[in-house]
């Protein structure tokens, strides 16, 4: 199997996103509220075979590790009741894609996140999303606040109850900001790679590895920065003592491929070890456009690993081993889910 890790529901149909409008207008005013839309599955089908679906043929994956959209989680909006609410219809609307669709996606929750709200208030969510509707990872943003960063850092005990989650259900996170509201920072071109970069530092400056072992982290858009100076890493690494990084990080800390053009995928492959590469695209995504010097689509990536020169054996980790053992429910769910289609 070709397994992209790293896909969200950009298409969702447009009652779905208009109701979230609408609550956060009414939270604005103090109103309750509105129920919200009824959506069938029929247009659920048409968003995702016309999107999604179609891509996935065209490029030649076969399971796409699918949720909420990112951007759209929207944490520095409204408050913890409204995030609540928007998290769990969200969540919902994925549930649904892969109830459809089960040999295409497997879902991965969104969390009902708010800036300096304990991350105590997601955990009947990550509950929720694992047992009743089977998801086997989470999407965590290290900054709900939107680009203020009012939270503490990931190696901080305050984000301690969504790792003991994450150990018990054996499912990991992708370190994954959302919108910024910094006019500083803009969300794709800067903000998602500060939350990579940033969100790495955190993790690898702390104790979070020692207190849980087992614990896996995914750092999204090719590791933001990281790889390109693992160098430095290395360098403060040692300076802190802390031992050497591929021993301090990498039997908990993966890359993704979201990076958009050969160079950089080469980059990452050379720098970061194939047992730590999964393969992704973020397509229909960030970046939607065509590269006029390859005449394919940036977010393509299949294309790019298809090129590096790696043995077919190392290939076959990043497209489909690594997710495997990474998101340890993924396998049980593949079986799952392939049953319930045939």
């Amino acid at each position: 199997m070709i397994i992209d890790c790293h896909g969200h529901y950009t298409t969702s149909p447009r009652q779905h996103e208009g109701w979230r409008g609408e609550q956060i207008e009414a939270h604005k005013a103090g109103k309750p509220p509105p129920p919200r839309p009824k959506i069938t599955d029929d247009e659920i089908r048409e968003t995702i075979v016309g999107g999604q679906l179609k891509v996935q043929r065209e490029r030649g994956t076969d399971l796409t590790i699918f949720s909420p959209r990112a951007a759209g989680m929207g944490h520095h909006l409204g408050d913890a009741t409204t995030s609540q609410a928007w998290a769990s219809a969200c969540n919902e609307l994925i549930h649904r894609v892969c109830s459809l669709f089960p040999q295409n996606f497997v879902g991965v929750a969104m969390l009902p996140q708010s800036a300096r709200v304990s991350p105590k208030n997601c955990l009947s969510e990550i509950d929720r999303c694992v047992n009743e509707y089977g998801f086997v990872g989470l999407n965590l943003n290290p900054d709900p606040s939107g680009g203020h960063w009012q939270d503490p850092p990931l190696g901080d005990r305050y984000w301690y109850p969504v790792y003991e989650k994450m150990v018990e259900h054996d499912i990991p996170a992708m370190i994954h900001v959302s919108a910024s509201c910094n006019p500083t920072h803009h969300t794709t071109g800067s903000h998602y790679l500060n939350g990579d970069t940033a969100g790495f530092n955190q993790l690898m400056t702390s104790s979070v590895f020692k207190d849980f072992p087992s614990i896996k982290f995914i750092i999204p858009h090719g590791g933001g920065a990281v790889p390109y100076h693992w160098g430095r890493y290395r360098g403060l690494a040692q300076d802190a003592k802390l031992g050497l990084l591929s021993d301090v990080v990498l039997k908990n800390i993966f890359f993704d491929t979201c990076v958009y053009h050969l160079p950089g995928q080469e980059l990452l492959a050379k720098v970061i070890p194939v047992e730590n590469i999964l393969f992704a695209s973020e397509m229909i995504g960030a970046v939607r456009g065509v590269d006029p010097e390859t005449g394919h689509h940036y977010d393509d990536t299949k294309r790019y690993i298809d090129q590096l020169p790696l043995s077919a054996a190392d290939k076959a980790k990043i497209f489909e081993g690594n997710a495997r053992r990474v998101y340890g429910r993924l396998s049980r769910k593949i079986q799952q889910q392939s049953a319930t289609a045939v």
